[in-house]
């Protein structure tokens, strides 16, 4: 016992640590013959498993169609217009945006309660509408039951807001 005491106070405090390491390392090791018999006993299951589905073999390949471009559902009467029924219920963001300008990170972190934001829209200049980001008309701000809305003032035609959004 003494001579225990001898060797920790000998043994400086790193050697101290890596030896309470190297004893919590041969703890911890698993037995390595324990994990391959782990493994083995899962891989068999795994293979028992595929043997006996048979859902799989049942499945049948769903017959692929040609989405060239060139062949477009004629549903809404005009050929070659695309049937927008289809999509007409999914809902969108539709956001107005006054204006942007760019800042430096240092002055993002010096912003608080009063400060103003130049940007780089002149007062009285429509506004962006614009729909998942896509622009789509420009507009103006108005009063409706005490809420903010827009007047459109400058609409872009279908054709163009569905191009830009492919």
């Amino acid at each position: 016992m003494s001579d225990m005491k001898n060797d920790d106070s000998e043994m400086s405090d790193d050697e101290k640590l890596a030896a309470e390491w190297a004893a919590a390392m041969e703890e911890g090791e698993p037995d390595q013959s324990n994990v391959d018999d782990e493994w083995a006993a899962a891989m068999a299951e795994a293979e028992a498993a595929d043997a006996d589905s048979t859902a799989e073999d049942d499945m049948k390949a769903a017959p692929l169609e040609s989405f060239d471009g060139h062949q477009q559902p004629v549903a809404s009467g005009v050929p070659g217009q695309p049937d927008l029924d289809v999509i007409l219920d999914i809902p969108v963001t539709i956001s107005m945006e006054v204006g942007n300008t760019q800042i430096a990170i240092r002055n993002l972190l010096q912003l608080n309660q009063g400060s103003v934001i130049e940007l780089d829209r002149l007062a009285g200049e429509p506004l962006d509408v614009l729909v998942n980001g896509t622009l789509i008309a420009h507009g103006e701000v108005v009063m409706v039951n005490e809420k903010f809305g827009i007047r459109l003032t400058d609409v872009i035609s279908p054709s163009e807001r569905i191009k830009k959004l492919r």
